[in-house]
């Protein structure tokens, strides 16, 4: 059965990206009941956000270049073609934030804003 998470246009993952993880983790396994898993990733840890086993988010410590940014969540959009989707967004009128730029084993990923000046991510999965 198709996940219906990686389909163009839909929300596929959302990621916290804070500068207390262990705080952050037992704040919302507190509220939500979240459970965790930590798998490492080049010069740190990411926390696997899951709910009944099934993974739905991530947590991730502020990484160098986000330093001094406010902690939040992010919102992935999945898209077919990231590279097309940074072209797409100047067309329209947004600007990239952070340019396409790959995460090994997972994907493509980039950083936009809308005309508005609200922030979203745009991500491309490999195929598995």
């Amino acid at each position: 059965m198709e996940n219906p998470c990686m389909k163009h246009g839909a929300f596929g993952w959302f990621e916290l990206m804070t500068t207390d993880v262990e705080a952050a983790k037992t704040f919302y396994k507190d509220l939500f009941g979240w459970e965790y898993e930590t798998v490492p990733i080049p010069g740190s840890e990411y926390t696997i956000v899951k709910v009944d086993g099934v993974a739905v988010a991530g947590i991730m410590a502020m990484v160098e270049e986000c330093k001094g940014m406010s902690t939040s969540w992010d919102i992935y959009v999945t898209v077919n073609d990231v590279d097309a989707t940074v072209t797409s967004v100047t067309e329209l009128g947004g600007k990239v934030l952070r340019a396409a730029f790959d995460i090994p084993e997972v994907g493509r990923f980039c950083q936009v804003q809308d005309p508005q000046g609200a922030v979203i991510m745009a991500m491309s999965y490999l195929k598995k």
